[in-house]
């Protein structure tokens, strides 16, 4: 016999968060996850995928995953400390490493695992972290985890960033303090300030952490925030993802090898999960060697990503203030803001809905990403259903 009050607190919470347009419904997709993709057998332009270059459906990708598979088989069989570290992943370490500019990268699982495994395995209760207050979930809880103090400040604020710098330091209380950032904040666009970040560390002697999920492949000629402001040789620890530009699935960090080798012995993530299977680390070192040779698929991303975001401004939809091709249209209440993504969906666009507690509560938004896969007719014909849905519900 199951639960009754399990039973209970599951039913009505859910029945809560479908009433106030914060429960959100999964979509399968049927097939690749491509421009365009098939949902229940309708064809949709898709603007919700975080594959920013086109790379997860690449054919020289696939050839070299498949590949790998007949080599190594399909999966590494065991964590890296025993025998799951196969050639495979040091060769996309070493490509790693030379694409960030770093000493040497331990990769993981997922970005997430990442966040988890790195922040934990340097900082503990007896420490503090200064953490951006729209900094991604994954960062909040690799904080929590390590049972630092954590000490967040404004968005972005460096003003309130050195008040709590200098606060921290004159306490007394803390062995070693961390400033922890996005390079990319991924539902605004927005760049993280990295130079005078790194101008206030400098300062207070801080730790540097900054999480470049959506700016690797994206910044700097596709190698990051970090490189795109050239400071490579300042931050302490660049965490990025193998599962978004680069295609595939997966994270690393990249900094020191001093760091590296402490990450090996006492991040948990590392220590004790198996390795990515052999065809996801072929795959995405064939990604990071296509980004190093050609910025093509780079500089086709922000083409495209300047064009959707001209067409929709002049429409009149509120797209914030992006400074990449992430494309927010902010709607505001929420039932509003599913009701839009919904029609979105009737006409022919795939934009998925992004509600507390993703964003703030009254921010709702529908994320979009035009990738360097999307050809001007797409991006043509999802204006046009904006255009149409946004005129139908009164939001232009």
């Amino acid at each position: 016999m199951t639960s009754h009050i399990l039973h209970t607190f599951l039913n009505d919470n859910i029945a809560d968060l479908k009433q106030r347009g914060l429960y959100n419904e999964i979509d399968p997709i049927e097939g690749a996850n491509g421009p365009m993709i098939s949902i229940e057998g309708k064809q949709l332009i898709n603007l919700s995928s975080n594959n920013y270059l086109g790379l997860a459906t690449d054919e020289r990708l696939k050839k070299v995953a498949t590949d790998a598979v007949h080599s190594h088989g399909v999966g590494a069989g065991a964590v890296r400390t025993i025998n799951g570290t196969m050639d495979l992943h040091l060769e996309l370490e070493k490509k790693l490493a030379e694409f960030k500019g770093t000493e040497a990268v331990i990769s993981f699982q997922s970005g997430f695992n990442c966040n988890m495994a790195a922040i934990s395995a340097v900082m503990d209760k007896n420490d503090a972290i200064l953490s951006d207050a729209l900094n991604h979930a994954s960062i909040i809880d690799g904080c929590r985890l390590s049972k630092a103090k954590i000490i967040p400040f404004n968005h972005s604020d460096m003003d309130d960033l050195r008040k709590k710098a200098q606060e921290a330091v004159d306490s007394g209380l803390y062995n070693k303090i961390m400033v922890i950032t996005d390079g990319v904040f991924s539902m605004d666009g927005d760049i993280a300030k990295l130079p005078e970040i790194v101008e206030i560390a400098e300062e207070f002697d801080l730790i540097t952490y900054v999480d470049d999920a959506h700016g690797s492949g994206v910044l700097g000629k596709g190698a990051g925030t970090v490189k795109h402001f050239g400071l490579q040789d300042k931050i302490d620890f660049q965490m990025g993802t193998l599962s978004k530009a680069i295609g595939v699935i997966g994270g690393y960090v990249a900094g020191k090898q001093s760091l590296i080798d402490w990450l090996k012995v006492r991040s948990r993530p590392f220590l004790f999960s198996t390795a990515v299977t052999p065809a996801d680390a072929a795959a995405a070192k064939k990604a990071v060697e296509l980004l190093m040779e050609s910025t093509e698929l780079h500089d086709k991303l922000w083409e495209n990503g300047r064009y959707l975001k001209a067409g929709l401004k002049e429409l009149g939809f509120d797209i914030g203030e992006s400074e990449t091709p992430i494309t927010p249209c902010i709607i505001g209440e929420e039932n509003a803001t599913q009701e839009f993504s919904r029609r979105l969906y009737e006409e022919g666009v795939y934009a998925k809905s992004i509600v507390f507690p993703t964003v703030p509560r009254g921010t709702g938004r529908v994320r979009n990403m035009p990738t360097a896969a999307h050809t001007k007719d797409m991006l043509d014909q999802a204006i046009k259903i904006y255009e149409k849905v946004g005129k139908d519900m009164n939001i232009i």
